[in-house]
């Protein structure tokens, strides 16, 4: 180990850290996990990385046990970026945003989203599936994740958006990835290195497997379980593109070192519909009738999250711009509600884009009118600036949550459900009925146009017995989530927390298939181990925090 280390010091010329405070903080990320690293580093730039996969593979060779699990801002909620030996940490210096085109930027995978939209934003420009933690998150996770968010319902996951990767594979080499036609595809098969290789391996599993991929694929609007393996050949448009086995694959299969995104420019101008509904009976109905009306956003909270919001309304303002005066007088319905009891059950947003301020607001009002027979309490905002404060509350509700839940713990391990929308009302109270048997608090948010729920238990992890809770809640849930049909992780991907129940998901002969992904591309496993593959219940319950 101490020769390792001391080549590593040597050759590489980024950062590299083994004191005590350095590994405690790379031992968490925003998941239920903690799991300690033998060593942080921090590259420079690709030479870096390159440098650091070839040092690894000899220390290896040697008899030395290595692996690398890549990190950026170490948002994660499933312990995707924690790994008990060398965290490669890409936020401290690879963060260039290298070029920003008319419909395109190129970035390293340490860049944050916050600093990414505010260039994007210069330029007239946005990547539309950026997630509720955008504020904190980085381009790298976002990509490993394949992350979605309140705008995948018109604009879909980030998959759709990579244009190119560029990744260092297990020989310690770059490559660049990116959408091939037939006869582009026929070249990269004749070459006789590794990018040959990785070619040929899973050009044969897609193609042999095409029947049984076609079937594994989830029928939901969004997913993150498993390896994308149905994506990568589009036999219709004679298209074959790695970058969607690479997307989603939560860095094990080699350390994305660049990333070229396809941008888009927003709608100018928005409106949105806010419902306060009392009951779930209508939901399915109203969500069917507002998904109709086109909405570009279609989010929600529940009574839990609301009166966490209005409790912590402080906190709220230092995250909104503007006069507190102001803001408190906007934000006196929600104090009357809280005052008077009539706390909605849930709260759901739909928000509405034009070109210009009518064509929004048409669009929000016809849809407000779609709904008038329910009597149901909603707003219709005249303005950008008032429908703010209710996308605050969405967006930093876990954030709020995880700082101040004090003395019981913010518990992301059934946090990224996802159904179709028109199995709602057979599915909510079934979901509704195992949760309640629990004596826990739980808070509810996520993208109700999609059918893709974030539940966030409050717990007190110092209790007998709530541990347990953890597993045979997953257990029950996950079960149920593979009854409809659905997909365990929309977003937030598997991780720790859900890699151990891929198989429920998936039959056994496609976890076969992602199995032998993994080998094509790592054989020796030197990439996040226990992650999409390999994982285990064992693992994951020893390494609760």
């Amino acid at each position: 180990m101490a020769d390792f280390i001391a080549k590593l010091k040597q050759n590489f010329r980024g950062d590299v850290a083994e004191d005590d405070a350095t590994l405690d903080k790379y031992s968490r990320d925003a998941s239920i996990f903690t799991v300690r690293p033998r060593l942080v580093v921090f590259p420079k730039d690709a030479a870096d990385v390159k440098t650091l996969v070839r040092l690894v593979n000899d220390a290896n060779a040697d008899g030395e046990k290595w692996s690398l699990t890549a990190r950026a801002a170490g948002t994660d909620m499933g312990g995707g970026a924690l790994g008990e030996s060398i965290v490669v940490e890409f936020a401290r210096h690879m963060n260039h945003i290298k070029e920003v085109g008319d419909s395109f930027a190129v970035c390293e995978p340490g860049v944050m989203m916050r600093d990414f939209e505010t260039e994007l934003r210069k330029r007239g420009l946005f990547l539309p599936c950026y997630p509720a933690s955008k504020d904190i998150c980085a381009l790298g996770g976002m990509v490993a994740n394949n992350c979605g968010g309140e705008k995948t319902l018109k604009y879909g996951k980030i998959d759709r958006y990579v244009m190119e990767l560029r990744m260092v594979l297990r020989d310690g080499e770059e490559y660049a990835f990116q959408e091939l036609s037939l006869d582009e595809l026929a070249d990269k098969l004749k070459l006789k290195n590794l990018e040959g290789e990785v070619y040929r391996g899973i050009y044969e599993l897609v193609e042999k497997n095409t029947s049984l991929l076609a079937e594994a694929k989830p029928r939901v609007s969004k997913n993150s379980s498993g390896y994308f393996l149905w994506d990568v050949f589009d036999r219709q448009n004679k298209k074959f593109d790695l970058t969607r086995l690479i997307v989603g694959s939560q860095g094990t299969l080699g350390l994305i070192t660049e990333i070229k995104l396809r941008l888009l420019r927003p709608k100018p101008h928005s409106r949105l519909l806010v419902i306060f509904l009392k009951e779930f009976a209508a939901l399915p109905e109203i969500v069917t009738r507002v998904l109709a009306q086109g909405p570009e956003s279609f989010e929600s909270y529940d009574d839990h999250t609301f009166k966490i919001a209005v409790r912590l309304f402080p906190a709220l303002v230092r995250k909104l711009r503007g006069s507190i005066f102001k803001l408190a007088f906007s934000f006196l319905p929600e104090f009357w509600m809280a005052a008077t009891g009539g706390i909605p059950k849930l709260v759901l947003l739909a928000e509405f884009t034009g070109d210009t301020p009518r064509e929004a607001q048409v669009a929000a009002d016809r849809a407000a009118e779609s709904l008038g027979e329910f009597g149901l309490r909603m707003e219709v905002t005249r303005s950008e600036a008032a429908g703010e404060k209710y996308w605050v509350i969405r967006r930093e509700s876990f954030s709020l949550l995880r700082q101040h839940a004090h003395g019981l713990t913010a518990a992301p391990f059934i946090d990224d459900i996802v159904v179709r929308p028109e199995r709602l009302p057979q599915f909510l109270p079934r979901l509704t009925e195992i949760i309640r048997g629990y004596d826990i608090i739980d808070t509810i948010a996520g993208h109700m146009g999609d059918g893709n729920f974030h539940i966030i238990p409050l717990m007190d992890l110092t209790k007998p017995g709530s541990r347990e809770i953890i597993f045979e809640l997953m257990d029950k849930v996950y079960r149920l989530v593979w009854e409809f049909g659905g997909s365990i992780s929309g977003e937030h991907n598997d991780g720790i927390v859900r890699t151990p129940y891929v198989s429920m998901m998936f039959a056994p002969a496609v976890c076969a298939l992602f199995e032998k992904t993994k080998r094509i591309l790592d054989p020796d496993n030197i990439f996040n181990p226990g992650k999409k593959v390999g994982g285990t219940l064992d693992f994951a319950k020893k390494h609760l925090i």
